[in-house]
């Protein structure tokens, strides 16, 4: 192997300690939330700054009250539907748009291909997509932050270039074998595409489980379909005070109300990094392959 020079070693170097600080940088509000969580709810009124570690008696009491109210509850289940719903909408649907695009001799299919990068560049905007939503009678329903950005371009691009690294040669011979499109398709071409369909998942899934202006914008008389983070973002920004805790006097109000707020952040950020390390694995090479062609 051939020895590094002298400037790949600083470049390496450099490297390391740039990526260590962006780390400490993305971990340390994750770990003070953590710890915030935890700690004794009249120690974390009194103190400023970032917690390294619990403050005075560790404490569950902010999960426990969280565990009582409904309305965080049902908000969690409420971004479950949509995360999954709308994960297995988009997929289905990338999945069928790229297929298309990546065949051979597709009539029309440069100019299709040009009409799909152009929407990736220019796009209706806020107010035309809220009169489509509002026209279709999808306001105050779970439809109206599920059908909404189902496609995505950029995924579709994405999965296109992968698909069209499938050797042609198995498709056509599986064509020649009498194999329909959907045999070829469901048969040939997914099973080798866990990579970039992997990422594709995890695209929609940690979009759509962070998302909360689509359902500010079009649940205005639906509190109940609310998901959870926009219930979060109620509860960070104090706005409405009896949704917190509804079983709790309001002296407990007042006291957890922080550790409420550490608690509600950590259980809504939990499930996105457990999913992570089990398709990270698939993340760059699926990346990789759809981005690059040749």
């Amino acid at each position: 192997m051939n020895k590094r020079s002298t400037g790949e070693k600083i470049f390496a170097v450099f490297n390391t300690i740039f990526l260590l600080m962006l780390c400490v940088i993305f971990f340390l509000p994750v770990w003070h939330v953590a710890m915030g969580s935890i700690s004794d709810p009249l120690k974390v009124a009194a103190t400023s700054g970032l917690y390294f570690k619990p403050l005075g008696k560790i404490t569950l009491g902010g999960y426990k009250l969280i565990m009582q109210n409904s309305t965080i509850l049902n908000a969690y289940g409420n971004t479950i539907i949509y995360v999954v719903a709308a994960t297995l909408l988009g997929l289905v649907l990338n999945i069928l748009a790229a297929y298309v695009m990546s065949t051979k001799g597709l009539m029309f299919g440069k100019p299709f291909a040009l009409f799909v990068i152009f929407t990736m560049i220019f796009n209706g905007g806020l107010v035309p997509t809220f009169m489509v939503v509002n026209k279709l009678g999808m306001m105050d329903t779970r439809w109206a932050l599920i059908i909404p950005g189902a496609l995505s371009a950029y995924n579709i691009i994405i999965m296109r270039t992968s698909f069209a690294e499938i050797p042609k040669e198995m498709l056509e011979a599986a064509r020649i074998d009498g194999a329909s499109e959907i045999k070829i398709l469901t048969r040939i071409i997914l099973p080798v595409s866990k990579s970039i369909i992997a990422v594709i998942v995890l695209f929609y899934a940690v979009q759509h489980w962070n998302s909360w202006f689509n359902a500010a914008l079009y649940l205005q008389k639906s509190r109940n379909l609310y998901p959870l983070q926009l219930t979060l973002r109620e509860i960070v920004l104090q706005s409405t005070e009896n949704a917190i805790v509804a079983d709790a006097d309001g002296q407990d109000v007042m006291i957890y109300r922080p550790l409420i707020k550490y608690a509600t952040i950590m259980i809504s950020i939990i499930p996105m990094m457990i999913l992570y390390p089990f398709v990270q694995k698939y993340f760059v090479t699926g990346v990789m392959i759809g981005s690059v062609k040749g």
